[in-house]
């Protein structure tokens, strides 16, 4: 579009990505940091395992409620509230560390405070997007917020162990100090405050759960998108899955915890370089065929990963499986961010990513009853053989075939 500024010149948007960068950073440091710590001062590993599945659950009990308030309050207002309660949050807990009053039902108790902020953080940032990025640009942006996750994971937890390394109170210190940055960032990028076609103020609210219910909905409605929707909550499932019979395939290989890491390692690699050949990827098909390919190719690559060929082998059908996947990420975000309405993109992101977590705990569940049932290569084989299967069914779906993720950038909100 004549007169459309270039997106790297986007001031507010590299505003709210540098934010976000820097936040995610600061989280993945601390992601390997505190079942550290936890260890440390409690000798209990089923305590870090509480304290981590604390936090997810605060998550999902609130991420419904908060992707409809998102759409009701002062989306730059919450933004700024959540970064900085998760700073206070870090600055807290790396004062108990320092003091030696830490106790665990602190850590218990801050981790789902942190969750609580993190399920408000993430609709708005979602929102944020689409009101100060041009519809032409948002592949772009996705494409550069896809790099920023697979760069920020990738780098996290080992500069998270080497800081936790200097003492136990510095990846915290660290992480208050990266909220605080991003809080700042997120107040100069000026967030839009309320979508521009909410409703008139004398509509009549439904409650909170009418809300949700009018975002299921108008999901419902939407073919295509919805068929989508299942396809990747059915990848989430059996994607969680495959980790644990990996590592089990390793060892059964002669591999120790220092080659299963390794190996491990070549997720990320592909992550990374996926997330760089995204946009580029995410050109060559629709968004319904684009999806089918890429359960396909995981698919295959998985049960890939079970052929005779060494210890080290599994590194390369690995590459493939995250080379591939961060394509239909950013080509999802754009085709969400171009169909749903302004107002409703809060819930609507909440119903997505409660969809989406709602199967992936029973991933590892799967895939260690299976590794133990058929081993790591059986498994790992039974993996990839139905999420080839979940291509065949998608591409017989006319739907997805013919999904664009155009065909309801018209529809009225009325509709739903």
């Amino acid at each position: 579009m004549p007169g459309t500024v270039p997106l790297r010149k986007n001031a507010r948007f590299q505003l709210l990505w540098a934010g976000s960068a820097v936040s995610q950073l600061g989280s993945e440091l601390t992601r390997l940091a505190m079942p550290l710590l936890v260890l440390a001062l409690t000798g209990s590993p089923g305590l870090a395992g509480v304290v981590a599945g604390a936090r997810t659950v605060a998550f999902l009990l609130i991420q419904l409620p908060a992707g409809v308030w998102v759409d009701r309050w002062d989306r730059r207002r919450t933004l700024v509230t959540a970064q900085g309660l998760q700073a206070a949050v870090s600055a807290l807990l790396a004062a108990l560390v320092l003091t030696g009053n830490a106790q665990a039902w602190q850590f218990v108790a801050l981790a789902m405070l942190d969750g609580l902020c993190a399920a408000f953080t993430g609709p708005v940032l979602d929102t944020a997007i689409r009101g100060i990025v041009p519809r032409s640009q948002l592949h772009s942006a996705y494409t550069q917020e896809e790099a920023r996750t697979h760069a920020a994971g990738l780098l996290g937890p080992p500069l998270g162990g080497l800081l936790y390394g200097l003492g136990r109170a510095v990846p915290f210190v660290v992480d208050a100090v990266t909220f605080l940055a991003a809080t700042v960032c997120y107040a100069l990028a000026r967030v839009p405050r309320r979508p521009a076609d909410r409703p008139s103020p004398r509509q009549e609210r439904r409650g909170l759960l009418g809300e949700a219910g009018e975002a299921v909905v108008w999901l419902w409605r939407q073919r295509g998108l919805r068929e989508a929707t299942a396809a990747v909550m059915v990848l989430n499932l059996l994607g969680g899955a495959f980790l644990i019979p990996l590592i089990v395939l390793v060892g059964e290989r002669g591999g120790d915890s220092r080659v299963t890491g390794t190996v491990l390692a070549a997720l990320g690699v592909g992550g990374l370089a996926g997330a760089l050949l995204s946009g580029r990827i995410g050109r060559l098909l629709p968004p319904g065929r684009l999806l089918t390919a890429v359960v396909a190719v995981f698919g295959a690559a998985l049960a890939a990963t079970a052929l005779p060929w060494g210890v080290w082998w599994p590194m390369v059908p690995l590459v493939f499986i995250t080379l591939s996947t961060p394509s239909l990420n950013v080509v999802m975000n754009v085709v969400v961010a171009r169909m749903v309405p302004e107002e409703m993109l809060g819930r609507m992101g909440a119903v997505l990513n409660m969809g989406g977590m709602a199967l992936k705990p029973l991933g590892p569940v799967l895939g260690g009853a299976l590794a133990a049932a058929l081993g790591g290569a059986g498994a790992v084989v039974v993996l990839g053989g139905l999420l080839v299967l979940t291509a065949v069914v998608a591409a017989l779906s006319p739907q997805l075939r013919g999904f664009t993720g155009e065909a309801a950038d018209e529809a009225p909100y009325a509709s739903a």
